[in-house]
């Protein structure tokens, strides 16, 4: 990829990813980033206006199973940053899995319940679960809380955003069983672009 890739290519989502690339290149470390990138993301989450619809649908084919849907929206050429929806139509999950990056995550419409998960000597342990609603966000700096489930409770579908520090969808992570704690390779992919192959 020779620059960044714009797939919802607005001046708000250019200055928004500015304005976060700034914030990362001034701070001392991911907590202090994701600190100055906050009131950004609040706003991008309270604005109904700026996601169309088809980044709001899910995908009957979709790498994460029960028709969820994950819609790039932007990534850097390197791979270092990317911001995306994540559609959970109602009555789906996501499998247990992992990030591996730091950054931001969002609900902004419906509702969800998370579980959130760590590694440990006899599979994982459930650390918490969260109810959320619309503006509702986290931190996710691993390895704290980098493992979790979401699964949406409303009866219209949920949407989430993601900004993270790579390129989630084509990058290889792990899903979880939650009872043994077994995990296994995982690429989720996008729906609105290929990854290379390796």
């Amino acid at each position: 990829m020779a620059g960044d890739e714009y797939l919802l290519d607005t001046p708000l989502v250019r200055e928004f990813v500015a304005a976060v690339r700034a914030s990362i290149d001034s701070a001392s470390s991911p907590q202090e980033a994701c600190a100055a990138i906050r009131p950004l993301f609040a706003e991008l989450l309270a604005d109904q206006d700026w996601l169309p619809a088809r980044y709001r649908e899910g995908v009957p084919d979709s790498g994460m199973g029960g028709g969820i849907g994950q819609w790039l929206l932007f990534r850097a050429p390197d791979g270092a940053l990317s911001l995306f929806s994540l559609v959970v139509p109602p009555g789906s999950e996501t499998p247990v899995h992992d990030h591996l990056a730091w950054g931001l995550v969002g609900l902004y419409a419906g509702t969800q319940d998370e579980d959130i998960y760590a590694e440990g000597d006899g599979g994982l342990e459930l650390l918490e679960s969260r109810s959320l609603v619309a503006g509702d966000f986290y931190e996710l700096i691993p390895p704290a809380a980098d493992i979790h489930r979401v699964r949406t409770t409303s009866e219209e579908t949920s949407v989430s955003i993601h900004l993270l520090t790579n390129d989630t969808g084509c990058v290889w992570r792990h899903t979880y069983d939650p009872q043994s704690g077994e995990r296994e390779p995982f690429r989720s992919g996008w729906v609105n672009v290929p990854c290379d192959e390796d």
